[in-house]
């Protein structure tokens, strides 16, 4: 299966000029929808609430982020990961999920947020050697939501040097799964749509709009969040999509490996 795999991504991969990567679920987790990581450090620092309850505060956290300047241009990914869990710790003690003893909470948000950064520094070890790899040998440009900090973040992780353009939803007033955001990165790639790959974790805000410009796609498809974008029923609907469907970035980067070796 890996072998068949790894030839389709040689196949895709002989007319591609550039790649456009997302951040988030992609380099920064490999394929795990960041509410999945954060409620299994809930779990394991034993954060007492349900995860219906927990999936609340994640969605209460992302939209007053997205609405609120919580995050400023310097705050590195630790500095977002404390402000996401102060904003879901105390939205849960508001709501008489959690008491509300702020000593209890902050040791709560600081566990989980110190114990989430390590996850990632973790990951980008598998993650960052693909990004590498494919900016020897083709443009790249990043397309995300993110707060107005991404650069910052890239810079903390080593990630900055590898991309040529970086297109932030904050900055350029355009969200996934916007079309027009991913327009742009291939007006800032500088090819035709149909000679960049674009690589990215969600169906609904990676692969639709990309595929809908007439990028080729790359489904990063791993642990989603059921609810949270209706994943599961649009599984089906990969072959329609995507140029191809993988579970983690290391295949990538094998099948980049072998494909000029």
């Amino acid at each position: 299966m890996v072998h068949l795999l790894i030839s389709k991504i040689m196949d895709t991969l002989k007319n591609i000029q550039g790649v456009i990567f997302d951040y988030g679920g992609t380099i920064d987790t490999n394929s795990c929808h960041w509410a999945e990581v954060l409620w299994t450090k809930y779990m394991e620092h034993q954060v007492p609430v349900d995860k219906e309850s927990f999936r609340e505060a994640y969605v209460f956290g992302e939209r007053a982020l997205a609405k609120y300047p919580f995050v400023q241009p310097w705050h590195n990914f630790h500095d977002v990961l404390s402000i996401k869990t102060k904003l879901q710790v105390e939205w849960l003690a508001e709501q008489r999920k959690l008491p509300m003893d702020e000593l209890q909470l902050q040791s709560y948000a600081v566990k989980v947020a110190d114990s989430c950064y390590g996850y990632v520094l973790d990951i980008l070890q598998v993650t960052r050697p693909v990004v590498k790899e494919l900016a020897k040998r083709y443009r790249l440009v990043l397309v995300s939501n993110f707060y107005g900090n991404i650069q910052t973040i890239l810079k903390d992780f080593g990630l900055l040097d590898f991309f040529d353009e970086i297109i932030e939803s904050s900055v350029v007033g355009v969200r996934k799964p916007d079309p027009a955001i991913y327009r742009l990165g291939v007006d800032a790639m500088g090819f035709a749509a149909e000679n960049v790959l674009v690589v990215g974790d969600s169906f609904s805000k990676d692969v639709v709009p990309a595929k809908a410009v007439g990028c080729r796609v790359a489904w990063l498809k791993g642990e989603g969040w059921v609810g949270y974008g209706n994943t599961k029923t649009r599984i089906g609907e990969k072959g329609l999509f995507s140029s191809f469907c993988f579970s983690n970035l290391f295949v990538l980067f094998m099948g980049i490996r072998t494909c000029y070796s």
